[in-house]
């Protein structure tokens, strides 16, 4: 899938860390493999948006607490300049 990638700035380089720390965690916490499997994908592809590599801090919450987090961030990645529909389509792949 060809992303376009994120615009570099301290705003969207905390934003990003978050997104990630988000689709992490859902990824560790879920019992589900498939799911699990599904959140490592979404990351991924997060991580292709982003030209210097990505950064990461630990974050906690329950399932829906982390995905709530995980769209403001999202939301976020795209009033700093990332590409609206891959960001949407990211976040429509970990909301599935």
């Amino acid at each position: 899938m060809g992303h376009a990638r994120l615009v570099t700035s301290l705003a969207s380089a905390v934003a990003l860390a978050e997104a990630r720390s988000c689709l992490a965690a859902l990824a560790d916490n879920t019992p589900d493999a498939g799911r699990s499997i599904r959140y490592e994908r979404v990351l991924l592809e997060l991580d292709q948006l982003h030209p210097e590599g990505p950064a990461l801090v630990r974050v906690t919450g329950t399932t829906t607490e982390l995905l709530v987090r995980l769209e403001v961030t999202i939301d976020r990645l795209r009033a700093l300049g990332g590409d609206s529909l891959s960001l949407e389509l990211l976040l429509a792949d970990a909301f599935a």
